[in-house]
């Protein structure tokens, strides 16, 4: 068989079916947290290159106006709304199809060799972005390199999910976020020391130091283990006993190794006599099987993923993020805002860390229903202040300022990692892979539309909203509020097999009263015994899937 002959120990006690982990073993999960970097770094470093007065320049043409250039001079330097539009949204566009074609990958060749191929084509992409000397070479490279940044962002949420201890699992997984929020402050600041540059080094030092993230990311992979669950899913539970040994930092012997696997194999053949793959495109197809009523049914687990990374990115955040500074030079009463803008990301660096404590002691579900209702004031003050000053008041500017970074430590303590941590949490080992792959590329789609029409929404050659586009922020962050409190559940301090028991039991709003009353391993019959027997094991080798 695959795996080798091997007997594992099945628990029955709830309290047993994860191993001690050791400070060496939390490292190893953490360092995953990693890839949030250059995904933060590629997201932000592109809203202060928009603004870049040789970039326009160079995309437009237009001569960049001197120290007694009229105001429609100035207000003419910029890039029109389509360029911004497509210059932002196409590596979107790229992320969408990277995550997508990224859970296929991560099911055939393993969750972090999927990864370090996603670091070799996002640095394709920074190499054609760094060497362009115009838009289209530029289009393409952001295109190429949004295919390398989903393959990342999609897997490593799964990779981190599934190896993280339970009790931490949501605090690992929002070091995430935190690696985000510091790819995006050091994108501005990057920016903040090259706007005034007058060549190419402008945009391209900004482009090309992304490099050095993949290559930390992808080397240091080559040193971590690949997913115990992994192993378990292609059938190969000798090397499962192996990987989670190592990440435990215990003997491969070890009984609560042991117990762990055995949980692990058992959830598994659960999930496997509920809903068997038999093909590739099965495997596609059991996402979106079961009814819209049952909670615990894959249909809803996906829904409740994509629908999770869509509420995200309707929160708006991402509307300060990449137009931030194009934003606050439209306004026309902000002297610097290359500074406004790393400000603004300053607030979400330490804003996040909050969220490693929070989301253990409160867990996930309090905090998007206060996150989102948080956002909503801030968001509506921000619009009323503005409209009703028209955002030329020197006070009126500093409110609406104050506002907006109070609204994103709101997103960056609550909905900013929360999303990330659920959605490696609610899908079952057979469809877990396309199903982060799927909220993913959610999370890539909705970026993307955003992208293309909020350019047109406040442009002032287009729409013009100005601070008015608030009120849409607003209105969406309230749906946010009733769809976390109607539909999210909470998992803080499962097992990743334990959620799947829970979703089966509750509803959203009981969830955080449910209790783990028993083990998959008992129920599947493979504690009885003390050890599981070698052709139990052996069974599920035989039938795990090819893909």
């Amino acid at each position: 068989m695959p795996g080798g002959a091997v007997g594992l120990v099945g628990a029955t006690d709830v309290n047993r079916i994860e191993a001690p982990v050791t400070f060496k073993a939390y490292m190893m999960c953490a360092f995953a947290a990693f890839g949030g970097i250059f995904f933060g770094f590629d997201s932000g470093y592109i809203s202060g290159v928009l603004g870049m007065n040789y970039f326009v320049n160079l995309i437009t043409g237009i001569p960049i106006p001197g120290p007694n250039a009229t105001p429609a001079e100035i207000a003419a330097f910029t890039l029109t709304s389509s360029n911004k539009s497509l210059i932002t949204s196409v590596l979107s566009a790229g992320t969408f199809f990277g995550a997508l074609i990224a859970g296929d990958l991560a099911d055939y060749f393993g969750r972090r060799t999927t990864i370090i191929l996603g670091c070799l084509v996002f640095m394709l992409g920074v190499i054609l972005q760094a060497a362009s000397y115009g838009l289209g070479l530029l289009v393409a490279g952001r295109l190429i390199a949004g295919f390398g940044v989903g393959f990342v962002s999609a897997i490593i949420i799964l990779y981190m999910s599934e190896i993280a201890p339970r009790k931490v699992r949501g605090a690992i997984v929002s070091g995430y976020q935190f690696c985000i929020t510091i790819g995006l402050l050091l994108a501005s600041c990057v920016d903040y020391g090259t706007q005034n540059r007058t060549d190419t080094g402008s945009y391209r030092i900004p482009i090309a130091i992304q490099l050095l993230w993949a290559l930390i990311l992808g080397i240091g992979l080559f040193f971590l283990p690949e997913s115990p669950r992994y192993f378990v899913k292609k059938g190969k539970i000798d090397r499962a006993v192996d990987v989670l040994a190592r990440l435990r930092g215990q003997p491969r012997d070890s009984e609560f190794v042991q117990e762990e696997v055995a949980e692990i194999v058992a959830n598994h053949e659960y999930e496997m006599q509920v809903i068997p793959q038999h093909s590739y495109f099965s495997s596609w197809a059991n996402c979106f099987k079961g009814g819209l009523t049952k909670p615990s049914s894959n249909l809803r687990r996906t829904i409740l993923g994509t629908s999770l990374q869509m509420m995200q990115q309707w929160t708006g955040v991402n509307f300060v993020f990449y137009f931030g500074t194009t934003f606050f030079q439209e306004l026309g009463t902000i002297q610097n805002p290359f500074l406004i803008s790393l400000i603004t990301t300053l607030v979400n660096v330490c804003s996040t860390p909050i969220s490693f404590w929070t989301i253990e002691r409160f867990g996930r579900r309090p905090l998007l229903i206060g996150g989102a209702a948080g956002m909503v004031v801030c968001q509506f003050i921000v619009a009323i202040v503005g409209t009703a000053t028209g955002a030329t008041a020197g006070a009126a500017v500093d409110v609406m300022i104050a506002f907006i970074c109070i609204y994103i430590f709101f997103f960056a303590s609550t909905w900013g990692p929360g999303a990330w941590v659920l959605i490696g949490e609610i899908f079952p080992l057979p469809i877990r892979s396309r199903g982060v792959a799927l909220s993913t590329a959610s999370n890539w789609l909705w970026n993307c539309i955003i992208t293309v029409i909020t350019p047109y929404m406040v442009g002032s050659d287009k729409g013009n909203l100005g601070p008015k586009v608030f009120f849409v922020w607003g209105s969406l962050c309230a749906v946010c509020f009733v769809y976390a409190y109607i539909l999210v559940p909470e998992t803080k301090g499962l097992s990743l097999e334990q959620v799947d028991r829970m979703l089966e039991e509750t509803n959203a709003r009981t969830s955080s009263k449910w209790v783990p009353h028993s083990t998959f391993a008992a129920e599947m019959g493979l504690a009885g015994k003390h050890h599981m027997d070698a052709e139990n094991v052996e069974d599920v080798e035989k039938t795990a899937p090819i893909a």
